[in-house]
């Protein structure tokens, strides 16, 4: 068995990001309480550590919207660990300008050759999304995934979605002119057809791959709880070809102005004992399925990149009940994880957790923006 690391932050500096006028951090071990009341900076601090992951926020996909009100711009830096090795990380982006991202003083022209350098696994409130919102929240999580652990699969994600984009604007065109440029069309198709394949296929072995170890958490946080749950991916391209989907739709996707068939339609179905979660599953229930799936997102990182990702559990313990956070700081006095951010309003109950952990722990406040070591 291969031995895996642990990637590390250990400096972050802030400027103009949020609601963070300017913030320079270092961190020590393993663990990092920040305990502020809501609206502080907590949550500001642990998606900027997720930018600086995934060059982009995990909670708004606007970059503008990312600077703090007033500012016209915003900078980051951190400092990470791995293999005993120093890598500087700097994201900035100004108004009306590009995003740069540069590492170790040299700018990354492809944004999908970062993705997965630092892994990061977030742990937040609105994950909740995942079981009770559409399909796309679903799409998005194994995307996101997969696309750390496999860059073709992200350049062929970036493939098909602008070549959605462009072939929705086609049919658009096509329906209000009453003619269809087939040629055109065709060259789209040879491009966005071999991107759906590669997607579906590789959606369909990940999630065999990933539902031993989603199945294995969940029964840990349940214990003796008899459920039986599931994970069921379902595709137009599990039973027809792309190509003649796309051949067979046309009239109708010219007359919706859409594309009406694609990976893009894909869906992970939630079930528990048979049943759909969201429609079934008990406020517990449902709460376990979630972070079973976010410790199952961890384990296939760790094992597949041999290196724990940083983990950012952000306000949860206000969402789940005392059986489940004491599962699952068992995990973290265990040693499962490597790197843990853990964001609370509420500082006694912390400093109580870290305790029963026995684990130790560095503490900041935060307030308004502002980080006090201790």
């Amino acid at each position: 068995m291969r031995q895996i690391s642990v990637v590390y932050l250990r400096k972050l500096t802030l400027f103009n990001f949020k609601n963070i006028e300017e913030a320079q951090l270092e961190f020590q071990g393993k663990t990092v309480c920040l305990l502020g009341k809501n609206g502080s900076g907590k949550t500001s601090l642990l998606d900027a550590i997720y930018y600086l992951s995934f060059t982009k926020s995990a909670v708004n996909p606007s970059d503008a919207q990312n600077i703090r009100f007033g500012q016209s711009q915003f900078i980051m830096k951190g400092i990470f660990e791995k293999e005993s090795r120093a890598h500087e990380l700097i994201c900035s982006f100004q108004n009306g300008q590009k995003k740069l991202i540069r590492e170790n003083g040299q700018d990354c022209t492809k944004y999908s050759e970062h993705v997965g350098k630092y892994p990061v696994v977030l742990i937040a409130p609105q994950d909740i999304e995942l079981i009770w919102d559409g399909s796309e929240m679903r799409r998005k999580f194994f995307d996101s995934l997969i696309s750390q652990l496999d860059r073709a699969y992200l350049e062929n994600l970036i493939v098909y979605v602008n070549c959605l984009k462009q072939r929705n604007s086609l049919m658009k065109i096509f329906s209000e002119s009453g003619k269809t440029d087939f040629d055109l069309l065709a060259s789209y198709d040879q491009r966005i057809v071999p991107a759906g394949n590669y997607i579906a296929s590789k959606r369909k072995q990940f999630t065999a791959e990933f539902l031993p170890f989603f199945k294995k958490h969940y029964q840990f946080l349940v214990e003796e709880a008899k459920e039986e749950v599931e994970i069921i991916y379902r595709s137009d391209l599990d039973k027809f070809s792309f190509a003649d989907l796309l051949s067979k739709n046309l009239q109708r996707d010219i007359l919706l102005q859409r594309t009406s068939s694609g990976i893009h339609r894909d869906d992970f179905n939630f079930l528990i004992n048979g049943q759909e979660l969201k429609r079934i599953g008990s406020q517990g229930q449902q709460k376990s399925f979630l972070i079973a799936l976010k410790l199952a997102e961890f384990q296939s990182i760790a094992e597949a990149k041999a290196l724990k990702p940083i983990l950012l559990l952000d306000d949860i313990f206000d969402k789940l009940d005392d059986f489940r956070i004491h599962q699952l700081m068992r995990l973290v006095s265990q040693g499962m994880f490597g790197q843990i951010f853990i964001s609370d309003a509420r500082e006694g109950r912390s400093l109580q957790l870290v305790k029963e952990a026995q684990v130790e722990a560095q503490f900041f406040t935060v307030e308004n923006g502002t980080f006090t070591n201790g």
